[in-house]
C-alpha cells in the first residue's frame, strides 16, 4: 500500500511540467541563438536571405551563399558541439569525483593536447620548423589536429594506466591535475627557448577558436562529441549510482573502477576532440553543470544530461555572439569571453545555492 500523499502527488507532476518546460524552452532558445549568431558577421546579411539559405535557396548573392555555408554555420555548429560536449564533461567530472569543482580538463587531457600542439608549433631546428609547416599549408589544420588529439591521447593512457592501480577516486583526481601541471612545465619550459614568433602562433591557438573549423574538421568533430554524447545517455543510469557513493555503487552491484575508466574515457573523447579542432576553453564545463542543476532542482542524470548539453551549447553560442563584437570586425578570444561569462555565472550560482556539495 502506498504511503505517498495526494500532495506529494502533486507536487511531483508539478515539477515533472516544470523540468519539461525548461526542456523545451532550452531547445527553443538553442535555435533562436544559433540564428542570431548566424546573422553577426563582418558583412551584414539580412534575416530573410538567411532563412533563405538555411533551408536551401538561393539569396540571388553567391557571397552571402558562401558566407553562410563556409563560414558562419560551421563556426555555429562548432559552438554547438563545443559547449556541450565541454558541459558534459564537466558534468561527468563531477558526478566521478562527487567535486563541484571538477572540469572536462581536471585530469590534464586538455593540457595533454596543448603539449601536442606546442611540440608542432615550437618546433625548430632539428625537428620541424615552424615555417615548413606554415608553408604546407597544414598549420592550424589536420598537422594541428592530429598533434593535439595524440597528445591528449598520451595523457589519457597514463591517467587510465593509474587508475587501474589506484581505486580511491580523490587520488586518481590528484595524481591526474599533477600530471596536468608536468605538462603545462614542460610546455613552458619549450616556450622558454623558442623564437618569438613561434610563441606567438602558440599563444593564439592557447586563446581558442571556432572559426577554424572546416567541413572536413567538422565531420570528425561531429561524429566524436555524438559518439560521447550516445555513450553519455547509455550510462544515465551508472551515473546516478555513482552519486550514492563508491561503497553504495559497490553494493548494488556496481563496478567502480570499470565505470570510472567508462566516464574518464569518454569525457577525454569529448574534451580531447574539442580541444583538437578549437583550442583550450575553459570554464564552460565546470559553469553548465551548476547552473543546470540550479535550473532544473535536480541530480538525475536521466534530466541532466539532455539539459547540459542544450544549455551548454546555448551558452557558447552567446559566448560567440558576444567575441563577434557586434557591429565590429573585432573578434575577440572565445577562451577571454568564456571565462568572462563563466565565471559570473559561476559565483552567482554558489551565492544562490550556498551549499554545492548539496548535489554530490
Amino acid at each position: 500500500m502506498s504511503t505517498k500523499t495526494p500532495e506529494h502527488h502533486l507536487w511531483t507532476k508539478k515539477t515533472t511540467l516544470r523540468q519539461t518546460g525548461l526542456l523545451v524552452g532550452l531547445a527553443t532558445a538553442l535555435i533562436l541563438v544559433f540564428i542570431i549568431d548566424l546573422t553577426l558577421g563582418s558583412v551584414a546579411i539580412p534575416l530573410k536571405q538567411i532563412i533563405q539559405i538555411i533551408a536551401g535557396q538561393d539569396s540571388g548573392n553567391f557571397a552571402w551563399n558562401n558566407i553562410i555555408h563556409q563560414i558562419r554555420v560551421p563556426q555555429a555548429i562548432s559552438a554547438m558541439l563545443a559547449g556541450a560536449a565541454l558541459s558534459l564533461g564537466g558534468l561527468q567530472m563531477q558526478t566521478l569525483f562527487r567535486n563541484p569543482l571538477a572540469g572536462p580538463s581536471i585530469l590534464g587531457i586538455t593540457a595533454g593536447s596543448s603539449l601536442g600542439v606546442a611540440i608542432v608549433m615550437l618546433a625548430s631546428g632539428s625537428v620541424i620548423g615552424v615555417t615548413s609547416i606554415v608553408s604546407t599549408g597544414l598549420l592550424s589544420s589536420w598537422l594541428i589536429v592530429i598533434a593535439a588529439v595524440t597528445g591528449s591521447a598520451m595523457v589519457l593512457a597514463l591517467v587510465l594506466l593509474i587508475s587501474l592501480r589506484i581505486r580511491d577516486n580523490v587520488v586518481v583526481l590528484i595524481v591526474g591535475m599533477m600530471v596536468g601541471n608536468i605538462t603545462i612545465a614542460l610546455v613552458s619550459v619549450w616556450q622558454y627557448f623558442s623564437e618569438p614568433e613561434q610563441i606567438q602562433d602558440y599563444l593564439m591557438w592557447t586563446f581558442g577558436s571556432l572559426g577554424g573549423v572546416t567541413h572536413h574538421h567538422l565531420t570528425v568533430l561531429s561524429t566524436a562529441v555524438g559518439a560521447g554524447i550516445l555513450l553519455s545517455i547509455l550510462i544515465t543510469k551508472t551515473l546516478n549510482t555513482l552519486l550514492l557513493g563508491e561503497n553504495y555503487a559497490q553494493s548494488l552491484g556496481l563496478s567502480v573502477r570499470r565505470a570510472r575508466i567508462l566516464v574518464i574515457a569518454i569525457t577525454s573523447l569529448l574534451a580531447g576532440s574539442v580541444t583538437a579542432f578549437c583550442g583550450p576553453i575553459g570554464f564552460v564545463g565546470i559553469a553548465v553543470p551548476h547552473l543546470t542543476r540550479s535550473l532544473l532542482n535536480s541530480s538525475d542524470h536521466r534530466l541532466l544530461v539532455p539539459a547540459v548539453c542544450m544549455l551548454g551549447a546555448v551558452l557558447m553560442l552567446i559566448c560567440d555572439i558576444i567575441a563577434k563584437v557586434p557591429g565590429s570586425h573585432v573578434t575577440l578570444p572565445i577562451n577571454a569571453v568564456t571565462a568572462l561569462v563563466g565565471a559570473p555565472v559561476v559565483i552567482f550560482v554558489i551565492v544562490k545555492r550556498r551549499n554545492l556539495r548539496a548535489s554530490f
